[in-house]
Order: C-alpha cells, then structure tokens, then sequence
C-alpha cells in the first residue's frame, strides 16, 4: 500500500480545493443576536424569526411582495438639476451621488410603481434608507408629485412607504422646500376623493414627518419604529430630563393618538388591501383565484367523453 498516494496526495488535494462558505449566506439580528439562514430571512421579509425585529428592506424587495405575482410597472420621475448648489463637505456631492448609486443599484432615494395588489388597483411610493438615509430632496418631492399625478390620473389610491433621515443638507433650501410642494400634492389627492395611505417604517424623521409623513387618511406603522422631527437624544439633551420608555417609538405613538395602526410587515399586504377596498367602496378580497366556469365545464365534458370512450372500449372487448 502506497501511503504517499493513497492518503497524503488525497489529504492535500482537500485541503487546497476546500471551498470557503459564502460570508452572505448568514445575517445575525442586532436585537437578539440570532444567526438567521438569508433565504429564511427573505422569505420572512427581512423580518427575524426569533424575536420579530424589523430589519431594513429595499423598496424593490418590498415591492416584489407588495403587488400581485412581484408585477408593477415604474412610475417615470422628472430628474431635477444634479448638483444646484455645488455643495462640497469631505466629498463632492455628485461624487456621494455616485457611491450611493453604486451602492444600492437605485437612481435615488424613492422609487414610485403602479400596479394590482390582491386585485385592488394603486400606485405606491417607497423610500430607500439605504441611499443617504433617505434623505429628502428635489428628487424625493418630484416622486411624490409624480406618484400623486399618477393616482389622480388613473383613479387610483396612494400608499407611501416613509423611511428617512429628513431633508437632504446638500440641496440646502431647495430641499426644504419639498415640504410645501409634497404637501400640496397630498392636496391633491384629497380633493380628487382618493385615499392616501401612510406606512411610517424605521426610522421616520425630519421634515419628512413634518411633511408628507404625517397627512394619510390612515397612519400605520411597523413596530419599533422611530417616528419623531427631532430625534430623543436632541430632546432630552435640550429639556435635561428623563424621557420616557420608547418615547417616539411606533408603539408610544399608537398609544398617544398619532398613530391609527402598528401592523408587522408579514401582515401589512391583507392589512392594505382591506383598507383600502373599504376606502374606495369595492366588496371585500377574494383570497383564492378559482379557474373561469368554461374552463370547468370543458374539463366535466372532457372527463365525460373520456369516460364514454373507455365505456365503449369495455364493450367491444
């Protein structure tokens, strides 16, 4: 027996050609540490499984279980000027443009989309924290407008998912202004009869809550959610006091009246369309798709006639 090549050329072979396990396969939840398996965490949208903490989402991903079969269509958004105040702090800020479109795969923060969800018509906007904390600027208030335009065009309701850091310090004034621009185009649906709903995710701060954030017909939130203008911290530093348990989470809102609903996001989808079919008047959701009456009655003829044959075979043997 030949040691060298029976056990030592195998041993070394494994050594080198052992494949390193993939480091995104696992992601731990930073409320209670629990290693979570990434298709487990997906299917489960990005929601833990042991503890139920809500982790970030993208807007595609939500998308994707929001409307029927992932199906919807981008809702186009005028693109404002690039850089108006040539705004420059350690980076350019077309070149932080640049590393955020990079990063995330997205234009900009919102991301605005028509389509069916449980067969109920919508167009529905969502921001993305990932892109420089879903800050607001003119990019930001032209999707609103846009999304608004868009409701009001095809008879359809609103439903804005917020999440961001308030408003973007690099367009200065300009972002500001989206407050009074968004706000009139909440108007708009409002005087067209159509419903705007607001899905307040974590964090929700700013001039966003200022704003647009704060003007649905409906407010829900996801749990634990932060929902505030000035943050706790800033607050507390300014009053010198203790502030409360959660103060300015989803829950303390709930329980202060700002707030009409906390839903966890696994429920959110039949929450939405129940609201929204009672809003617009439509009869409840059917749950289940049943195949069209010509369809069953082609198939009992079918069974029928199949049946009649081997009847007419049995006979001639």
């Amino acid at each position: 027996m030949n040691w060298i090549t029976n056990y030592v050329r195998p041993r070394i072979n494994s050594i080198f050609s052992r494949r390193e396990v993939p480091e995104n396969l696992w992601t731990k939840c930073s409320e209670c540490g629990t290693m979570l398996f990434h298709r487990e965490l997906s299917d489960n949208l990005n929601v833990c499984t042991g503890c139920g903490h809500h982790m970030a989402i993208t807007p595609r991903e939500r998308f994707a279980n929001l409307f029927d079969g992932g199906i919807f269509t981008e809702v186009d958004v005028p693109a404002p000027t690039a850089d108006p105040l040539q705004f420059r702090d350690q980076k350019k800020y077309p070149d932080r443009m640049k590393g955020a479109q990079k990063k995330t795969g997205e234009k900009e923060a919102m991301l605005v989309a028509a389509g069916e969800m449980g067969h109920t018509p919508i167009v529905a906007a969502c921001q993305d924290f990932s892109f420089m904390g879903g800050s607001m600027g003119m990019y930001v208030g032209n999707a609103i407008i846009a999304a608004a335009e868009k409701a009001v065009e095809l008879q359809r309701p609103l439903i804005l998912f917020s999440a961001a850091g308030g408003a973007r310090m690099q367009e200065g004034i300009l972002s500001l202004m989206q407050m009074p621009r968004t706000t009139v185009a909440v108007q708009m649906l409002k005087e067209a009869g159509l419903p705007y709903i607001v899905v307040l995710t974590h964090p929700t701060t700013g001039g966003v809550t200022a704003s647009y954030a704060m003007l649905g017909d409906v407010q829900i939130s996801e749990p634990n959610a932060l929902i505030c203008f000035a943050g706790p911290r800033v607050i507390e530093q300014t009053i010198r006091e203790k502030l409360p348990e959660g103060f300015q989470r989803a829950e303390y809102l709930l329980d202060h009246g700002m707030l009409d609903r906390v839903t966890k996001r696994t429920e959110m989808r039949d929450e939405l369309i129940t609201i929204i079919r009672m809003l617009m008047g439509m009869p409840p959701a059917i749950k289940g798709d049943l195949p069209a009456p010509e369809a069953q009655e082609a198939d009992a003829e079918g069974e029928s006639l199949s049946e009649a044959l081997t009847g007419e075979e049995a006979d001639a043997k």
